[in-house]
């Protein structure tokens, strides 16, 4: 972090900085009544990732927010949908704010399974990718080699250049664990990719301006506190 090259160390908004609320979608993780055909990818939110995404809703529509982004993946664009409603803001889809390209990792689900198979299968693939992420940590190790500086590149230079639009302001981008755990680990200088385990609709707030970034909130999920979720997200 470069924050020494401007007068404002904290990066206010009023300094010309953009303030960054990175937001992880909801649950995604849909049983067997509500199953879409396809993998997780073409999966919206489920019941529990809709109560989420309306308590981030509820705690952000006093929050001045100049801009909403997303990425395209249905789970992502609901969340941003749910926050940019209190605000009557349009939801700007940018295909850099996607997941690591997970596709060969991914399990192929017979056109015949059942609704139930589906949710079990999808179900049983996020719970390993994710102990898989937080266990090795590094997408070289896990995919590919390039693979690490790829979502590294993608991310970083997506996100810096909303900030650049939106100077001054500040923004939402509804995201996924794999990109926000790259974008944050790359300007902080942590070597693994996947360094913490990231909830559904939690806040992880970034201050930019130009090179210099100072991370301000990680993980935030105090919007739960108020509804009937537990401080992970899930029912009580």
């Amino acid at each position: 972090m470069q924050a020494n090259l401007h007068n404002d160390p904290l990066l206010r908004l009023e300094s010309g900085a953009t303030e960054i609320w990175l937001i992880r979608h909801g649950d995604a993780l849909r049983g067997p009544e509500e199953v879409a055909d396809g993998g997780y990818d073409e999966q919206g939110l489920s019941n529990l990732g809709r109560r989420q995404a309306a308590a981030l809703s509820t705690a952000l529509a006093s929050i001045a927010i100049d801009a909403i982004y997303a990425s395209p993946a249905p789970r992502a664009f609901e969340t941003a949908q749910a926050v940019a409603a209190p605000h009557g803001l349009a939801v700007i889809t940018d295909a850099a704010m996607r997941e690591v390209d997970l596709q060969s990792l991914r399990p192929v689900i017979a056109p015949t399974a059942t609704p139930e198979e589906r949710a079990a299968q999808l179900r049983q693939y996020l719970r390993w990718m994710e102990q898989r992420a937080l266990a090795v940590g590094v997408w070289d190790d896990i995919l590919e080699p390039g693979a690490s500086a790829a979502i590294r590149t993608r991310i970083s230079t997506g996100v810096d250049a909303i900030a650049a639009r939106h100077a001054g302001q500040r923004v939402v981008i509804a995201s996924h664990a794999g990109a926000i755990n790259a974008y944050i680990a790359t300007f902080l200088g942590i070597p693994r990719d996947f360094f913490f385990p990231i909830a559904n609709t939690s806040v992880n707030v970034v201050r930019v301006h130009g090179n210099s970034h100072l991370l301000v909130r990680l993980n935030d999920t105090a919007h739960f506190t108020a509804t009937g979720l537990s401080r992970g997200g899930q029912p009580r």
